[in-house]
């Protein structure tokens, strides 16, 4: 029997949620964009600083002599003098207290949306008493739930504000079309569903899901900031972590995600196994569960060999997640399967 009171209770958190989660996301694209400012201020100051000097030298008749560069200002590449017209890159040099005090009141509203995602979770299990991960709606919720927390908890342990805008735009993107495309009426399970291997298996799925789409964000960022690295171009993202630093944050995901997944895939056979009868059907779903293990394993073999270049390897993790995407949006949809609860 459904409580329509506590499911509209619930859709009225998640749009609460929606709503803090956009302007935690505005919080952190004004920290992205404190930076390229103070990052011009530095270039023009040498470039001031050069010009002045210059001047004073033909003044007084002096032939021009080489410049003193700040450290870190840059140097030509193919000459390897210093560039004047580079910005002075101090890493211990401080963000400017406006992106500083941007990104503080992103992460704060990050936090309660992640609080009210998990009231609205809660609020939807208990209108139909059951756990809220019957269909696709509720499966992107909680996914997005699992995201937004383990984002914000491993902020505390990590300066990660660099990352928000990445983590949090996506998880919206997600959570809009929960509520607009894939939203289902809260109502009674299926009954291959009723099992205690939905809380299990569908939770550990959600789980390394959302390690995942933090991992990726955190892959696609390593790629352009070592593209521009080895280019060098600069843009803001030299105020970002080093790209091998961005790297080992998004392998170090991808080693705790990768055993849930792998969890994930048995679990779903031992289930199968009670409620068809056999542990592998060559069901869509489970096919397609098992392409994104072998892509994902595919990676940290990559990864842990010397012969693959580490961008290499990284997007053999990208192909991962555009696995997991697809597996979600079209499998979920337009392939028949046992596994067809999507709802829709």
């Amino acid at each position: 029997m459904t409580n329509e009171a506590l499911a509209q209770y619930a859709n009225l958190s998640l749009y609460s949620a929606m709503a803090v989660l956009t302007l935690a996301m505005v919080g952190y694209a004004l920290y992205l964009a404190g930076l390229v400012p103070h990052r011009d201020r530095a270039a023009a100051a040498v470039r001031d600083q050069r010009a002045a000097r210059e001047e004073a030298l033909v003044g007084v008749g002096v032939p021009s002599a080489p410049v003193d560069v700040p450290a870190g200002a840059g140097t030509d590449v193919v000459t390897g003098t210093p560039d004047a017209a580079a910005p002075v890159v101090d890493e211990g040099e401080q963000v400017p207290a406006r992106a500083r005090k941007a990104a503080g009141i992103a992460g704060s509203l990050t936090w309660l949306g992640g609080f009210l995602l998990v009231v609205s979770a809660v609020l939807r299990g208990a209108s139909v008493q059951r756990w809220p991960l019957g269909n696709m709606f509720e499966f992107a919720v909680v996914g997005a739930m699992f995201t937004i927390l383990a984002f914000s908890i491993w902020s505390t342990r990590r300066d990660l504000r660099w990352l928000g805008l990445f983590v949090v735009a996506p998880v919206l993107l997600t959570l809009g079309l929960a509520i607009t495309v894939w939203y289902t009426e809260a109502a009674e399970l299926l009954p291959s569903l009723k099992s205690v291997w939905l809380a299990i298996h569908v939770t550990v799925a959600t789980l390394a899901t959302g390690l995942f789409a933090i991992a990726a964000s955190a892959t696609g960022i390593y790629l352009v900031k070592d593209a521009f690295e080895r280019s060098g171009r600069r843009s803001v993202l030299d105020r970002f972590p080093d790209a091998r630093a961005i790297e080992r944050l998004a392998y170090g995901l991808h080693i705790v995600a990768f055993p849930l997944w792998t969890f994930t895939l048995i679990a779903g056979a031992i289930w199968a196994r009670q409620a068809w009868g056999a542990y592998w059907n060559w069901d869509p779903k489970e096919v397609w569960t098992f392409v994104i293990w072998v892509v994902y394993a595919a990676y940290l073999h990559a990864r842990a060999t010397s012969g693959w270049s580490r961008q290499s390897a990284n997007y053999i993790a990208l192909a991962g997640w555009a696995c997991i995407v697809i597996n979600y949006t079209v499998v979920n949809v337009f392939f028949v399967s046992q596994h067809s609860y999507s709802g829709l």
